[in-house]
């Protein structure tokens, strides 16, 4: 993942699979099993890989020029659970267009 871009994809993936990892056997293990590590560590990475993804976001917005909408959308996507991978799909699209596009023009 050399580009911007693919760079969001990567941790856009990974911060929403922790997010439903925290939500779906994390956090039943704290509260039904009194296992709060779980809650610890998965709550920890999904922490650090949140704010990797909104600095990833900014990055790309303003290097490929999103509209403030495209921007907030972003963003969004990553405080709904499955957001950044229905997010994910745009990101296909517009990377394919950015590769078709270098090279027509190489």
């Amino acid at each position: 993942m050399s580009t911007a871009l693919g760079r969001l994809r990567l941790i856009g993936l990974l911060e929403g699979l922790s997010f439903i990892v925290l939500l779906c056997i994390a956090m039943p293990l704290k509260y039904y099993f009194e296992q709060p590590l779980a809650v610890k560590y998965v709550g920890w990475a999904h922490g650090v890989l949140f704010v990797l993804y909104i600095a990833a976001v900014f990055q790309v917005a303003v290097q490929r020029r999103w509209s403030f909408m495209k921007g907030i959308l972003a963003l969004v996507a990553s405080l709904v659970p499955l957001g950044t991978f229905a997010f994910d799909r745009q990101l296909v699209r517009e990377q394919r267009e950015a590769a078709y596009q270098s090279k027509v023009v190489a």
